[in-house]
């Protein structure tokens, strides 16, 4: 018996409705959104980045941090033929980051607001909105550090929710300052959790004491109770980052964008600094819509000069997913033709035909097996086509087409001259009925 492969576990196909158990995965869903991304963020002066899908690992362990989980549990890495120690990419601001150094990006002395769709691979445990090859959308505005730059990325964010329907997403906020204020919060944390930390042998105290910000992201039950009544990070940043916080939230209320401030938003990867945020939905129960801030040192970090950042990472499989539970309708496009050959001498002019709509952009689809009319109907119904139309002895001798609407039934004929300006309009106003 031959074997029987499937998708690795925490990946997922993602193809055509109706084979796809999953709605979140039929792939027009995926298009809208990828679509509609792509044009909010050029409607910014954002321009799309595509970078490969490995890197040197030593990109992720200087940007991500040597301490962090990514690093430690989640990343996927090998060493190739050349012996070189590669990373399937964790996430995508850091390859962004490196292909804005090594192309000179930044010589035009101008903010370059930069854009992606990604793969990205992180192992872990599959679950609900979690994957092992996920997909991130992702905008980054590098080469400002005005406050303006946070909230605008914020901004373009919740356009974006909007455009695909999710009106009800919410911004969490906070700034937790420089590097140094992240140290003295670190100290401030262990110090809190003292008590909770003698309880543990030397191995789990080292791990964590390795990233006490990230403890705040706890789900222990214990670990949570430990850290109540802890002094939020607020209470360490200085009055620079205090002025610069202040200005994102004058600003977002001036764009009234509608924001709550949680000191319990760090955000887990070390190279982020002041304004940090998260979008919430209550359909997302448990889960984050995206998350980003700002990252002021990252590209000093992986060997280029100091230069302020900001940017957001969404994820696109919790958005769908929102969207699923929205009950949202995003129905699958359909084809606008099926070309049926009524008759053999017809199947020539049906070639003709086709090549003639799609060389107007109309969609069309024909029979290539040399099935008989009956059959060629359920293919124009299995193609979800609007139209079909009909060539047979008749029609060639009359030069004309016959025009069945696959929804109503009805079928007219028209004069072949006519065919394109009928499907024009008829298309266009069914795309106005929708």
């Amino acid at each position: 018996m031959s074997q029987k492969f499937q998708a690795p576990r925490g990946t997922n196909d993602i193809i055509p409705a109706p084979f796809q158990k999953d709605p979140i995965f039929e792939i027009h869903r995926w298009q809208f959104v990828e679509a509609q991304f792509l044009l909010n963020a050029w409607n910014y002066g954002y321009q799309e980045v595509r970078t490969p899908m490995f890197e040197d690992i030593e990109l992720f362990i200087r940007s991500s941090g040597e301490a962090s989980e990514v690093v430690n549990k989640e990343m996927y890495d090998f060493y190739d033929k050349g012996e070189r120690h590669i990373a399937l990419k964790p996430e995508g601001t850091a390859p962004v980051m490196r292909a804005f150094l090594e192309h000179g990006m930044g010589n035009l002395g101008t903010p370059n607001r930069l854009c992606y769709i990604n793969h990205s691979f992180r192992y872990g445990r599959p679950g609900k909105g979690r994957y092992r090859q996920l997909h991130q959308l992702g905008m980054e505005i590098v080469g400002s550090a005005s406050p303006f730059a946070d909230a605008e990325i914020i901004t373009a964010t919740h356009d974006f929710f909007s455009r695909v329907g999710i009106d009800s997403a919410r911004v969490m906020i906070n700034c937790i300052g420089d590097f140094s204020a992240r140290s003295k919060f670190s100290e401030a944390i262990l110090a809190h959790i003292s008590s909770y930390l003698a309880d543990k042998d030397a191995e789990a105290r080292a791990k964590l004491e390795r990233n006490p910000v990230r403890l705040l992201d706890t789900k222990e039950p214990a670990l949570r109770a430990a850290l109540q009544g802890l002094a939020p990070i607020t209470d360490f940043i200085n009055y620079e980052s205090k002025a610069n916080f202040d200005q994102v939230q004058a600003e977002l209320t001036d764009c009234e964008i509608p924001f709550t401030i949680d000191p319990m938003i760090v955000r887990g990867l070390d190279y982020y600094n002041d304004t940090v945020f998260e979008f919430i939905d209550d359909d997302l129960e448990g889960l984050s819509l995206c998350g980003g801030g700002r990252y002021d040192a990252l590209i000093e970090q992986i060997g280029g000069k100091p230069t302020p950042a900001a940017g957001v990472g969404i994820g696109l499989e919790r958005l769908l997913l929102t969207l699923e539970q929205k009950q949202l309708k995003l129905e699958a496009p359909q084809i606008d033709t099926f070309i049926v050959a009524a008759t053999e001498g017809a199947r020539s002019q049906v070639r003709q035909l086709a090549a003639e709509l799609r060389a107007n952009d109309i969609s069309c689809v024909i029979d290539i097996d040399d099935r008989n009319i009956k059959q060629q109907f359920k293919s124009a119904d299995r193609a979800n086509a609007i139209y079909s139309l009909i060539l047979g002895d008749d029609e060639l001798l009359k030069n004309t087409v016959t025009i069945k609407n696959m929804a109503t039934q009805e079928q007219e004929s028209i004069k072949r001259s006519e065919l394109l300006d009928w499907l024009s309009s008829s298309l266009l106003q069914d795309e106005d009925d929708e």
